[in-house]
């Protein structure tokens, strides 16, 4: 990257469970890792929930960091969190939808990179979108992290038994750490700087695209 080249992550996407308590360990990561990100200058940006989404926007919140949630309120959806008001009132910049799969792809379009901690089905329709994206625009695709260690037999299964290439495989880092986080995040600005992006900048595909 040279002198004159903005960054190309700037925004990080946090998926996780909205179930976690502020006493739960994944809850604490996910505080821990966005305190992290947001002190190093990126921006937080996560569905306006609790859980994992709390945590991320109070960690940017404790280091003076900047955040970013979106939301939709579900009128038949009965067992989805909907928004957190104690995240929200936190946040720099609210986005709302109008539905479950407009809220995902808007959190994608907020993000440049994502990082995803241990969740239920909402978080794997999340995972799942982003490596699939991330494989369809490769080379100009936004990276992921997952975090925990328990996501080294998740992706061994899925290696085995699916269908799963070595490109698929390259878009993204198992991590167990904040600081590992951060690294990854280095890793991954410093990988995709080596391409030209500039077409992407005005194509109609931007939303999905580094």
């Amino acid at each position: 990257m040279n002198e004159q080249q903005k960054p190309l992550i700037r925004r990080v996407g946090f998926f996780g469970d909205a179930k976690f308590p502020k006493s739960d360990p994944n809850y604490k990561a996910a505080y821990n890792v966005a305190q992290l990100v947001a002190k190093n200058g990126y921006t937080i940006v996560n569905g306006g929930g609790p859980g994992v989404m709390d945590a991320s926007t109070q960690g940017a919140e404790s280091v003076g960091g900047q955040s970013i949630a979106v939301t939709f309120s579900p009128k038949e959806a009965g067992s989805f969190e909907g928004g957190y008001l104690k995240n929200l009132v936190k946040v720099d910049k609210h986005v709302v939808t109008e539905n479950y799969i407009d809220r995902m792809f808007a959190l994608i379009q907020e993000s440049d990179m994502f990082i995803v901690f241990r969740g239920g089905s909402g978080t794997m329709s999340e995972f799942g979108t982003i490596w699939v994206l991330a494989n369809i625009y490769y080379g100009h695709h936004k990276p992921f992290l997952l975090y925990g260690g328990f996501w080294w037999e998740i992706i061994d299964v899925l290696h085995k038994n699916m269908s799963i290439d070595e490109q698929e495989m390259n878009v993204f880092r198992i991590v167990e750490s904040p600081e590992a986080v951060l690294e990854g995040i280095k890793h991954f600005e410093w990988k995709m700087s080596q391409i030209d992006h500039s077409h992407c900048r005005v194509c109609s595909e931007r939303a999905f695209m580094t």
